[in-house]
């Protein structure tokens, strides 16, 4: 069969499904296109009279349904227009415009569809004292979102909360996860987390189009947060060479953060970025307050190798943790992780490499309040009652696992580079003595 053809009864199926469904605006929409397929087949593609006479009985059905699902649509139609006049359109009473209007609800739907995604629903499980350190930047985002939700009252005539926050810093300082934190702290709020791709379209107009979107959103789920990571990738300097899309995009975040007639109280704007000297300048003013979020000091990483240790068994007392952290100066938060996440690997490559096992007492797998007296964990062949065994004899159950201790830190640690430059950092401090504020 030819393509125009089989394209045509796909859309039949759908369109009956669709009618079935009871969702009859988009029924009407694939009926019609289908018959617009079938005369176009008939048209190029079926030389057959007998089956031209039968494709043309079909399409009487199709656009007879079609003639009833408009007139109910439309009596429908007529019944909910009140209500909405009610609901604040009342500007848009007459005709043409409820046509007009009844139009252009698709694409706004598909969008509004399309940035529900952003809507981070599930809250991400992470308090103020999982980040550790950054006291600055913690009690701007309090004093920025947390406060004026809570006391709104506080907060009126020319006291005003903040409308956008820019959270710069070399990468893995947690600017994203002091984000996270926001939108589980900021409990009664609706957090946006959106990146370019869900703005960023291929169709002329879309783009800009989904900003305002959102935007929109945003002022109807008030009190709401839109989070952009790396938000350098959509709002870089406006230069000559760049695509005019990209421009565009710009343009209309720049109306939406502060433009005539935005009125955008309740909506916070919080940016995260590692560059942040690409912004452009119309943006960076947008961003009222700009937080550098830096390299951990000291004790913050003295307290990161505890949070990121949890609760897996360890030899390390305080003085431990005390000199790793003195020792980590220049890491980030990301690359503290990286470290204690190679330290816990290391009683298992212990394991791995073990030829001998000796039975110890230790607490049960199933229960473990019980102590029992046949596990086995690595040793050195020369220690009393070693067995000579690989990790392969030894039952699932039995192992008891060596607990990490500093010699498995350290030799992470030797093993591991911080992974932020000085080159980088120095354009950060010079970036925040001109526009920013210390985190």
């Amino acid at each position: 069969m030819h393509h125009t053809f089989t394209k045509a009864i796909d859309l039949v199926t759908k369109a009956t499904e669709e009618d079935k469904n009871k969702n009859y605006g988009e029924a009407l929409r694939l009926y019609e296109s289908a018959v617009e397929y079938f005369l176009h087949a008939m048209k190029y593609e079926v030389p057959n009279e007998r089956s031209k006479e039968s494709i043309r009985a079909k399409c009487k059905q199709y656009l007879d349904r079609a003639e009833k699902l408009k007139d109910y649509i439309e009596k429908t139609k007529d019944k909910k227009k009140p209500v909405k006049a009610g609901e604040g359109n009342s500007g848009k009473k007459n005709s043409k415009d409820s046509d007009s209007d009844d139009d252009s609800d698709p694409a706004k739907k598909k969008m509004e569809a399309k940035m529900g995604g952003a809507i981070v629903a599930e809250k991400p499980n992470v308090r103020w004292d999982d980040v550790a350190g950054l006291e600055g930047a913690k009690a701007a985002l309090k004093e920025a979102v947390i406060l004026p939700i809570k006391f709104p009252h506080m907060f009126t005539g020319k006291r005003t909360a903040w409308r956008g926050i820019l959270l710069f810093g070399p990468p893995g300082t947690g600017k994203t996860y002091l984000a996270k934190a926001v939108a589980t702290e900021a409990n009664n709020s609706t957090f946006f987390s959106v990146s370019s791709a869900d703005l960023v379209s291929k169709w002329l107009g879309e783009s800009e189009q989904h900003v305002k979107t959102l935007f929109e959103m945003a002022r109807e789920h008030k009190p709401s947060i839109i989070f952009i990571d790396e938000v350098d990738s959509l709002c870089g300097s406006r230069s000559e060479q760049e695509s005019e899309s990209a421009r565009r995009i710009k343009t209309e975040f720049l109306v939406q953060m502060q433009g005539v007639g935005n009125q955008n109280d309740g909506v916070l704007v919080l940016g995260a970025t590692n560059i942040p000297w690409v912004l452009d300048s119309a943006i960076r003013r947008r961003f009222e307050k700009r937080i550098y979020i830096p390299l951990p000091e000291a004790h913050a990483r003295t307290s990161m190798f505890k949070l990121n240790l949890g609760d897996t068994p360890h030899s390390l007392d305080e003085e431990n943790f005390r000199v790793l952290g003195a020792k980590t100066e220049g890491y980030s938060g990301a690359d503290i992780s990286i470290v204690v996440r190679d330290a816990l690997m290391q009683p298992v490559r212990k394991v791995q490499t073990a030829t001998h096992f000796k039975h110890v007492r230790g607490p049960s797998r199933d229960d473990p309040n019980v102590i029992v007296d046949d596990l086995l964990t690595p040793c050195s062949p020369g220690e009393r009652g070693a067995i000579e065994m690989s990790w392969e004899q030894v039952p699932g159950d039995r192992l008891l696992e060596p607990v990490v201790s500093m010699r498995d830190m350290l030799r992470s640690l030797a093993d591991s580079k911080p992974s932020v430059n000085d080159e980088d950092l120095d354009k950060l401090r010079k970036f925040t003595e001109d526009f920013g504020q210390e985190g």
